[in-house]
């Protein structure tokens, strides 16, 4: 660890102590790109300044920086490789060494995307790990009101994979990166970019949901949360960012001394402001401004996306994320490819991890209004249906009836990986469990019928499924009796004589019944086969609140069918 800080303090120094060329730190030594395309490199210089970048396998390009000092050029990259290197020319030279080229992944999302491996089920399984071409960018969380250029983290830089990177990486990120790695047997980059209690309308510029009713009532709380405490307390906008360029300045000189930890335990990072509310990390596009404007159009194969808590406290906000991910997914996929002026895919893989289970597990056949999670997942799950090139991973066979941070996030990140291997790469293998295709009624039973069945549809346990509920026209849920019969679950019931609807692990902790899966190992999404109203716009709307936890709850893992590939 402390080597490596030190060489990206090194580079710090050398690279901005010239007031001249200088480069974001994602451009630096062990950096991975994207192997056959036309990759952006872009930094800052004295305006006009001639720039030349030339890489070791061939290519080069020039440019002259504009008036702002901008400049930017395209380097088409070969296929994988390692030991690479570019030289950036100026009235000073950069050059950056053991650059690697193959697969870059940007995983983006709040706290459980940011849950790291050391806390973490299995992570003393890691602790001998050493992937030197798996490579790792980490960096401090930030959010800003307006769009940054560049980051204030001057501590983050690209890791190869040794224990002490892979204990401080997103769990999910990682064993996603390390499957990827070891089954394509080349180069994986995984940039990390989470913050924890985001909203989804933090993740998006403002101009992409103006008109979006729900974007403006947040915006407009928060906005009268940040007035009232101005005239009460006299937190003002003014006041904190004063505060927060003190703080900044602090930061700087103690990196610039060669200070590289806050304690013992946690390294030092760029300050942020909490209040006033329109400036804190939950009023809308503030999460985009500094954790991903700044990185586009960094040159990626896809995204993996793990959101979504922050907006399921009631069923209508959980409802209207369908929209929402729409939105996210179609903008940045827009974003990368004009700001890479068309050389970033406008269909780019984007991934979408499901939420896990959480609260007491299931007992109704159907939950309502006080199960908003399972209306998410609903949202999530029409997105990977309805929009190209966009997959999810299932995971309520994982979560915690109590922790909102669940500790078995390693199903999570094999099942992209998989997903990943199958839809991107296209390896034979599967990469997702069973998805509901159609359904038909006949004889009073309903015949669902799923796709992605593998070698065959099985349950989780050898009794019988159990975690399939049934209705007719009068709308009332009953369990069901379910059976598998080859592509097809035959589901039924003695109460429902003439069945209109099924609904499948319809609350918020399915996890403990006897859930569906294919043979390899993976697992059902919620699903429903009606399009019946899930609110009363005239009902209550109940907010979902967290478990108490006593003293001495200790989590543990759940059982599930291992993954076989």
């Amino acid at each position: 660890m402390k080597y490596f800080l030190t060489l990206c303090i090194s580079f710090t120094v050398w690279n901005t102590g010239f007031a001249e060329v200088r480069l974001p730190r994602f451009f630096s030594d062990n950096m991975i790109l994207q192997q056959d395309q036309v990759n952006t490199i872009w930094g800052w210089a004295q305006k006009d300044e001639e720039i030349v970048v030339k890489a070791s396998w061939g290519d080069s390009a020039s440019t002259l920086a504009n008036s702002d000092g901008q400049w930017h050029v395209y380097l088409n990259t070969p296929t994988h490789g390692t030991g690479h290197s570019i030289q950036i020319n100026g009235s000073n030279v950069i050059s950056i060494r053991n650059i690697a080229i193959g697969e870059v992944w940007l995983c983006l999302g709040q706290s459980n995307m940011g849950w790291s491996v050391q806390n973490s089920f299995e992570a003393d399984s890691e602790s001998t790990v050493d992937l030197p071409n798996l490579r790792i960018f980490k960096s401090a969380r930030e959010h800003w009101h307006k769009p940054l250029e560049e980051n204030r983290d001057r501590l983050c830089c690209w890791k190869a994979c040794t224990p002490e990177a892979a204990m401080e990486t997103s769990a999910v990120s990682y064993y996603f990166g390390k499957k990827l790695h070891q089954d394509l047997g080349i180069p994986v980059g995984i940039i990390q970019r989470a913050y924890a209690g985001t909203p989804i309308e933090g993740w998006l510029p403002w101009k992409q949901q103006q008109h979006d009713r729900r974007s403006k009532v947040l915006k407009e709380l928060l906005e009268d949360t940040a007035l009232r405490l101005a005239e009460k307390r006299g937190e003002t906008a003014s006041k904190a960012i004063a505060a927060f360029e003190s703080e900044l300045a602090t930061y700087n000189t103690k990196v610039d001394t060669g200070e590289t930890m806050k304690n013992k335990f946690k390294p030092l990072s760029p300050p942020i402001i909490t209040r006033p509310a329109t400036l804190g990390h939950q009023f809308p596009s503030n999460i985009f401004n500094a954790m991903v404007e700044p990185i586009a159009p960094y040159g990626i194969r896809g995204i993996i996306w793990y959101q979504g808590e922050r907006n399921s406290k009631n069923v209508p906000q959980a409802m209207h994320y369908q929209q929402q991910i729409k939105t996210l997914i179609h903008f940045y996929r827009r974003h990368w490819n004009q700001r890479s002026e068309g050389h970033m895919p406008e269909n780019f893989p984007f991934q979408i991890t499901q939420l896990p289970s959480w609260h007491a597990p299931q007992s109704e056949p159907v939950e309502g209004l006080e199960s908003p999670w399972v209306v998410t997942r609903e949202a999530m799950r029409l997105a990977r249906e309805n929009i190209p090139n966009t997959f999810m991973a299932v995971s309520i066979d994982t979560g915690d009836a109590v922790e909102l941070h669940p500790k078995n996030k390693k199903p999570i990140g094999i099942r992209h990986a998989l997903i990943a291997l199958q839809n991107t790469y296209g390896k034979n293998v599967i990469g997702e469990g069973p998805r509901y295709q159609s359904h038909t009624v006949h004889d009073g039973t309903v015949l669902v019928e799923f796709a992605s069945i593998g070698s065959g549809l099985r349950a989780a346990r050898s009794t019988g499924l159990n975690t399939f509920a049934i209705a007719g026209s009068d709308r009332v849920w009953h369990w069901a009796n379910a059976q598998i019969k080859g592509n097809k679950v035959i589901v039924s019931s003695p109460e429902v004589i003439d069945p209109v609807a099924v609904r499948y692990a319809w609350g918020m902790n399915p996890s403990q019944r006897n859930l569906l899966y294919n043979v390899e190992g993976l697992p059902a999404s919620p699903f429903r086969t009606d399009g019946w109203e899930l609110v009363d716009p005239e009902a209550e709307i109940i907010e979902v609140g967290k478990p108490k936890k006593t003293n001495d709850y200790v989590p543990h893992d759940w059982d599930r069918p291992a993954i076989n590939q």
